[in-house]
Protein backbone atom coordinates (compact mmCIF):
# COMPACT_ATOMS: atom_id res chain seq x y z
CA UNK A 1 0.00 0.00 0.00
CA UNK A 2 3.12 2.29 0.64
CA UNK A 3 4.45 1.73 -2.30
CA UNK A 4 1.04 2.32 -4.46
CA UNK A 5 0.97 5.55 -2.77
CA UNK A 6 4.22 6.58 -3.26
CA UNK A 7 3.89 5.92 -7.23
CA UNK A 8 0.37 7.64 -7.75
CA UNK A 9 1.72 10.63 -5.19
CA UNK A 10 5.33 10.93 -7.67
CA UNK A 11 3.23 10.44 -10.79
CA UNK A 12 0.59 13.28 -10.12
CA UNK A 13 3.00 15.36 -8.50
CA UNK A 14 5.80 15.07 -11.04
CA UNK A 15 4.39 14.37 -14.04
CA UNK A 16 0.90 15.59 -13.93
CA UNK A 17 2.23 19.04 -12.28
CA UNK A 18 -0.55 18.63 -9.78
CA UNK A 19 0.40 21.03 -6.75
CA UNK A 20 0.78 18.47 -4.28
CA UNK A 21 3.21 18.57 -1.09
CA UNK A 22 5.57 16.00 -0.13
CA UNK A 23 5.17 12.64 -0.47
CA UNK A 24 2.91 11.22 2.32
CA UNK A 25 4.36 8.18 2.29
CA UNK A 26 8.21 8.57 2.36
CA UNK A 27 9.67 7.82 5.44
CA UNK A 28 6.53 5.74 6.94
CA UNK A 29 7.82 2.43 8.77
CA UNK A 30 6.62 -0.72 7.38
CA UNK A 31 4.25 -2.73 9.68
CA UNK A 32 5.88 -6.30 10.71
CA UNK A 33 8.43 -8.27 9.21
CA UNK A 34 9.29 -8.20 5.44
CA UNK A 35 9.99 -10.87 3.01
CA UNK A 36 13.95 -10.92 2.72
CA UNK A 37 15.39 -12.79 -0.55
CA UNK A 38 17.77 -14.95 0.15
CA UNK A 39 20.92 -14.80 -1.90
CA UNK A 40 21.13 -18.03 -4.45
CA UNK A 41 24.31 -20.25 -3.05
CA UNK A 42 26.95 -21.89 -5.59
CA UNK A 43 25.26 -24.96 -5.73
CA UNK A 44 22.29 -23.83 -7.15
CA UNK A 45 24.01 -21.29 -9.29
CA UNK A 46 25.99 -24.43 -10.92
CA UNK A 47 22.20 -26.37 -11.39
CA UNK A 48 21.00 -23.36 -13.28
CA UNK A 49 23.31 -24.09 -16.61
CA UNK A 50 20.90 -27.72 -17.11
CA UNK A 51 17.82 -25.62 -16.57
CA UNK A 52 14.98 -25.64 -19.15
CA UNK A 53 15.69 -22.68 -21.62
CA UNK A 54 13.29 -20.37 -20.43
CA UNK A 55 15.10 -20.12 -16.52
CA UNK A 56 18.39 -20.53 -18.05
CA UNK A 57 17.88 -17.31 -20.39
CA UNK A 58 15.99 -15.45 -17.13
CA UNK A 59 18.60 -16.45 -14.80
CA UNK A 60 21.46 -15.04 -17.23
CA UNK A 61 19.61 -12.39 -17.78
CA UNK A 62 19.12 -11.30 -14.57
CA UNK A 63 22.33 -12.09 -13.24
CA UNK A 64 23.91 -10.01 -16.40
CA UNK A 65 22.62 -7.26 -15.53
CA UNK A 66 21.50 -7.07 -12.24
CA UNK A 67 17.49 -5.95 -12.46
CA UNK A 68 14.18 -7.12 -11.19
CA UNK A 69 13.64 -10.11 -12.93
CA UNK A 70 10.48 -8.91 -14.17
CA UNK A 71 12.04 -5.84 -16.24
CA UNK A 72 14.68 -8.84 -17.02
CA UNK A 73 12.03 -11.36 -18.46
CA UNK A 74 10.87 -9.04 -20.97
CA UNK A 75 13.95 -7.71 -22.67
CA UNK A 76 14.40 -6.46 -25.94
CA UNK A 77 17.28 -7.90 -28.63
CA UNK A 78 17.82 -4.50 -29.67
CA UNK A 79 18.50 -3.04 -25.99
CA UNK A 80 21.94 -5.39 -26.46
CA UNK A 81 24.37 -3.13 -28.66
CA UNK A 82 27.57 -4.09 -28.50
CA UNK A 83 29.38 -3.44 -25.20
CA UNK A 84 26.45 -2.07 -24.09
CA UNK A 85 22.58 -3.01 -22.79
CA UNK A 86 19.67 -0.52 -22.04
CA UNK A 87 17.98 -1.52 -18.94
CA UNK A 88 14.97 -0.38 -17.08
CA UNK A 89 14.86 0.25 -13.37
CA UNK A 90 10.86 -0.35 -13.27
CA UNK A 91 10.44 0.93 -9.97
CA UNK A 92 12.23 4.37 -10.90
CA UNK A 93 11.15 4.26 -13.73
CA UNK A 94 14.56 5.04 -15.27
CA UNK A 95 16.30 3.82 -18.61
CA UNK A 96 19.68 3.62 -18.92
CA UNK A 97 23.15 1.91 -20.40
CA UNK A 98 24.70 -0.50 -18.16
CA UNK A 99 27.91 -2.34 -19.53
CA UNK A 100 27.04 -5.93 -20.94
CA UNK A 101 29.29 -9.05 -19.92
CA UNK A 102 30.64 -11.32 -22.76
CA UNK A 103 28.83 -14.09 -21.17
CA UNK A 104 25.54 -12.80 -21.62
CA UNK A 105 26.29 -11.20 -24.71
CA UNK A 106 27.20 -14.46 -26.32
CA UNK A 107 23.67 -15.43 -25.30
CA UNK A 108 21.76 -13.33 -27.10
CA UNK A 109 23.70 -13.72 -30.12
CA UNK A 110 23.09 -17.01 -30.58
CA UNK A 111 19.52 -16.82 -30.06
CA UNK A 112 16.87 -17.25 -32.54
CA UNK A 113 16.77 -14.62 -34.94
CA UNK A 114 13.02 -13.04 -35.75
CA UNK A 115 11.40 -12.35 -32.48
CA UNK A 116 12.10 -9.17 -31.08
CA UNK A 117 12.25 -10.22 -27.47
CA UNK A 118 14.96 -12.13 -25.61
CA UNK A 119 12.57 -14.23 -24.18
CA UNK A 120 9.71 -14.19 -26.56
CA UNK A 121 6.37 -15.52 -26.74
CA UNK A 122 5.75 -14.60 -30.38
CA UNK A 123 7.52 -12.91 -32.97
CA UNK A 124 6.51 -9.56 -30.85
CA UNK A 125 5.46 -10.24 -27.29
CA UNK A 126 7.93 -11.76 -24.75
CA UNK A 127 7.18 -14.61 -22.42
CA UNK A 128 5.22 -12.96 -18.94
CA UNK A 129 7.03 -12.81 -16.01
CA UNK A 130 3.97 -15.46 -14.63
CA UNK A 131 5.24 -17.86 -17.34
CA UNK A 132 8.62 -17.68 -16.29
CA UNK A 133 8.26 -18.10 -12.64
CA UNK A 134 6.27 -20.84 -12.54
CA UNK A 135 8.42 -22.79 -14.80
CA UNK A 136 11.44 -21.41 -12.43
CA UNK A 137 8.84 -22.97 -9.46
CA UNK A 138 8.76 -26.41 -11.58
CA UNK A 139 12.71 -26.15 -12.28
CA UNK A 140 13.39 -25.91 -8.29
CA UNK A 141 11.11 -28.66 -7.08
CA UNK A 142 13.86 -30.84 -9.13
CA UNK A 143 16.63 -29.95 -7.35
CA UNK A 144 15.65 -31.57 -3.67
CA UNK A 145 17.67 -34.22 -4.39
CA UNK A 146 21.01 -31.58 -5.16
CA UNK A 147 19.52 -29.13 -2.17
CA UNK A 148 20.13 -32.03 0.35
CA UNK A 149 23.28 -32.71 -0.36
CA UNK A 150 23.88 -29.16 0.87
CA UNK A 151 21.58 -29.48 3.70
CA UNK A 152 19.37 -27.10 2.16
CA UNK A 153 16.00 -26.63 0.69
CA UNK A 154 15.63 -24.84 -3.06
CA UNK A 155 12.33 -23.97 -2.13
CA UNK A 156 13.52 -21.18 -0.11
CA UNK A 157 15.34 -19.32 -3.25
CA UNK A 158 13.40 -16.88 -5.68
CA UNK A 159 14.60 -15.19 -8.70
CA UNK A 160 14.44 -12.09 -6.69
CA UNK A 161 17.54 -14.09 -5.34
CA UNK A 162 19.43 -13.96 -8.16
CA UNK A 163 19.62 -10.66 -8.77
CA UNK A 164 20.81 -10.55 -4.55
CA UNK A 165 23.35 -12.93 -5.63
CA UNK A 166 24.63 -10.30 -8.37
CA UNK A 167 24.57 -7.92 -6.24
CA UNK A 168 26.43 -9.66 -3.79
CA UNK A 169 28.85 -10.43 -6.60
CA UNK A 170 29.68 -7.10 -7.38
CA UNK A 171 30.35 -6.04 -3.92
CA UNK A 172 32.98 -9.27 -3.34
CA UNK A 173 34.93 -8.12 -6.51
CA UNK A 174 35.80 -4.68 -4.70
CA UNK A 175 33.20 -2.74 -6.77
CA UNK A 176 32.36 0.71 -4.60
CA UNK A 177 28.80 1.55 -3.83
CA UNK A 178 28.64 3.55 -7.05
CA UNK A 179 29.79 1.37 -9.49
CA UNK A 180 27.46 -1.41 -7.95
CA UNK A 181 24.80 1.51 -8.09
CA UNK A 182 25.75 2.09 -11.73
CA UNK A 183 24.99 -1.65 -12.80
CA UNK A 184 21.68 -2.19 -10.79
CA UNK A 185 20.43 1.62 -10.62
CA UNK A 186 19.46 0.68 -6.47
CA UNK A 187 19.28 3.38 -3.68
CA UNK A 188 22.90 3.39 -2.06
CA UNK A 189 20.80 2.15 1.27
CA UNK A 190 20.28 -0.91 -0.48
CA UNK A 191 23.44 -1.21 -2.42
CA UNK A 192 24.97 -0.88 1.68
CA UNK A 193 23.03 -3.78 2.88
CA UNK A 194 24.67 -6.32 0.24
CA UNK A 195 27.80 -4.96 0.43
CA UNK A 196 27.63 -5.70 4.42
CA UNK A 197 26.24 -9.56 3.31
CA UNK A 198 29.67 -9.46 1.20
CA UNK A 199 32.24 -8.05 3.81
CA UNK A 200 30.76 -10.05 6.35
CA UNK A 201 31.55 -13.84 4.36
CA UNK A 202 34.93 -11.97 3.65
CA UNK A 203 35.99 -10.79 7.09
CA UNK A 204 34.63 -14.15 8.61
CA UNK A 205 36.95 -15.79 6.09
CA UNK A 206 40.21 -13.73 7.36
CA UNK A 207 38.93 -13.79 10.75
CA UNK A 208 38.78 -17.57 10.85
CA UNK A 209 42.25 -18.13 8.72
CA UNK A 210 43.67 -16.00 10.97
CA UNK A 211 42.57 -18.20 13.92
CA UNK A 212 43.28 -21.54 13.01
CA UNK A 213 46.57 -20.16 10.89
CA UNK A 214 45.51 -21.63 7.88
Amino acid sequence: MLQAVSILWNHAKDKLEWPLGDNPAHGVDKYGSQRVFLTWPDWMLEALASAPDDVRIAGELIRGTGQRPAASIKMLKSAFKGEWVTVTDEKGNETFDIYCPCRLRTLVENLEKGPRHVLAKSEKAPRSYDVVEKSFRAWRDTLAEIAAEHDDDAKRYSLHGLRKRACVELAEAGCTDAEIQAVTGQSLETVAKYRKEANQKAMSRTAQMRRFKE
